[in-house]
């Protein structure tokens, strides 16, 4: 019988990550559903043993060397045979109610967004200095695929992701939904948990970086501005952050300040502590500005 729901997996160098992921597919209160991982691992790879292994895994496929997530994601949800394509990531966790209340949330003529929140086995990590994690309430006008649902038809009527425009890990799941034109539609009740993971500066600054591709997405979808600040900026710390470095005022650089510290609490040391960390999100912000200036310079679109 053909399953009601497929999931889609890509996955990249986390076969820890990936391993939870499954088991918690495992775990869950549907049983029409199937389960494709795709991965670049190769096939003598960790990850290899662990899809070939794992009973949840209905198939897997491998590739050898760095493959970005839209090939990846496009080989899983085409070894599928549902009508409908679950994608998460390798790094979420979703609760054992995640695949009954995707199937049942799933529409023919929509892409249906869950919710997603931090991993709560993981939020003491939120204290770390750049930790990394998703908090989407849908609908977005991003549709990030951590937890989005798609009909398999309208994925084959746009021929999935679009793996030479976007084929690293930034814009690709935006750039399908607005290719596709069809509406996306919130599912709160259809929640999965993302990996909360602290990461160093050096990294943060490599993450920042890859966001060039941006202005690209915006050239191709104009309609996108109408959901960013001014239409012209990705965050408002960025607005905010210019307004500080071109004026020098104390109530531009106050604002920003505000915007971007993290909060410990109003105790000295939470106040000490959010202060010292400042620095380092300047940099940070200033990567990601300087990353949309090169790409608005390169795709003749401004987008910051």
């Amino acid at each position: 019988m053909t399953p009601r729901i497929a999931v889609a997996v890509a996955s990249h160098a986390r076969p820890l990550r990936l391993r939870w992921l499954l088991n918690a597919l495992a775990e869950q209160t549907a049983s029409d559903f199937e389960v494709v991982v795709a991965h670049d691992g190769g096939p003598d790879s960790e990850t290899a043993r662990l899809v070939a292994e794992h009973p949840v895994v209905t198939r897997s496929i491998a590739f050898d060397g760095d493959h970005g997530p839209s090939e990846l994601r496009n080989a899983a949800w085409r070894a599928t045979s549902a009508p409908f394509v679950a994608f998460t990531d390798d790094d979420c966790r979703p609760p054992a109610s995640w695949v009954e209340r995707a199937a049942a949330a799933a529409r023919p003529d929509a892409i249906v967004q869950g919710r997603t929140r931090p991993d709560p086995d993981e939020l003491g990590l939120l204290r770390a200095p750049h930790p990394r994690t998703v908090w989407i309430d849908p609908p977005t006008a991003s549709a990030q695929t951590c937890n989005a649902i798609y009909p398999r038809d309208l994925l084959e009527k746009v021929g999935g992701f679009d793996e030479h425009a976007f084929p690293t890990c930034a814009a690709e799941d935006t750039d399908l939904a607005w290719r596709s034109g069809a509406p996306i539609v919130a599912a709160p009740e259809v929640v999965t948990f993302h990996c909360v993971e602290p990461i160093s500066l050096a990294r943060a600054v490599r993450i920042a970086w890859r966001w060039r591709q941006l202005p690209k997405l915006v050239a191709r979808h104009p309609g996108l501005r109408r959901h960013m600040p001014l239409r012209v900026f990705w965050r408002r710390r960025h607005a905010l952050l210019l307004l500080a470095a071109i004026t020098r005022h104390p109530l531009a650089i106050l604002a920003y300040a505000i915007d971007a510290l993290p909060v410990y609490g109003t105790s000295p040391r939470g106040l000490v502590r959010a202060a010292t960390e400042l620095p380092g999100l300047v940099v940070v912000d200033a990567v990601e500005v300087a990353a949309l200036a090169a790409g608005s310079a390169k795709h003749r679109t401004l987008f910051l």
